[in-house]
């Protein structure tokens, strides 16, 4: 397995107080996800789907298990290594876009390469042409559409060429014929760079776009084929 662009889950979960005692939100999850591969993480509301990517991405901690995250155990990495290692191997699609607003569409996208110290304009100009954006780069996210604003925040997840890629709803926000457009388009960029992607997903048709599916029920795995 190419552990660069691979995820392991062992025993994972997740457990808070609550006025009855202990909650748990997660229990002894365990999956992997291959090199490259696009995994649908599926279950109605309140199954711990949003949880269990947050712990993916190292962005909150377990009560229990592992994750190794392109070859590092995330959990045994202090939280400053944890956001290095995000920086340097994962992109973010939010269902909300989570853009910077008093930043344009060109100054979104160069952001993570210059906290990488990479060199940003031209890398940043071309993944929005990439995503037909070449005449908006000037443009402040309250100027651009839902649509718009969505491929922004693909060309910025997209333009560190990250190993991984986390999508959360990518788009719950989106009319029916936009979210169509935007999917198609993040496979495509998710099949050009060789991106794993693990999806977070209310959308069956959607899901049925991945090589598989988890199907989470009351915080355990329902299902995984």
């Amino acid at each position: 397995m190419d552990t660069g662009n691979s995820i392991e889950v062992t025993g994972l979960g997740k457990h808070v107080a609550d006025a009855g005692g202990r909650l748990a939100i997660l229990e002894d999850i365990a999956f992997t996800v291959r090199a490259g591969e696009a995994l649908a993480i599926t279950g109605s509301s309140g199954s711990g789907k949003s949880t269990l990517l947050g712990l993916l991405a190292g962005l909150d901690v377990p009560s229990s298990g592992s994750v190794r995250l392109a070859g590092h155990d995330l959990f045994a990495l202090d939280e400053d290594g944890r956001a290095r290692l995000r920086a340097s191997h994962v992109g973010f699609v939010f269902q909300s876009f989570q853009l910077l607003p008093n930043l344009t569409a060109l100054e979104n996208v160069m952001l993570p390469l210059e906290l990488a110290g990479l060199p940003a304009r031209e890398a940043a100009e071309a993944m929005l042409e990439r995503v037909g954006l070449g005449q908006r780069l000037h443009h402040y996210p309250r100027t651009l559409s839902g649509g718009e604003q969505q491929r922004v925040s693909l060309a910025r997840a997209f333009v560190v060429k990250p190993a991984l890629l986390f999508a959360d709803e990518p788009t719950g926000s989106l009319d029916a014929a936009t979210g169509d457009r935007i999917i198609d388009l993040m496979f495509a960029l998710q099949r050009e760079q060789a991106a794993t992607l693990v999806l977070v997903t209310h959308d069956p048709a959607l899901a049925s776009r991945c090589e598989r599916q988890l199907v989470l029920a009351a915080g355990r795995v329902a299902n995984s084929n």
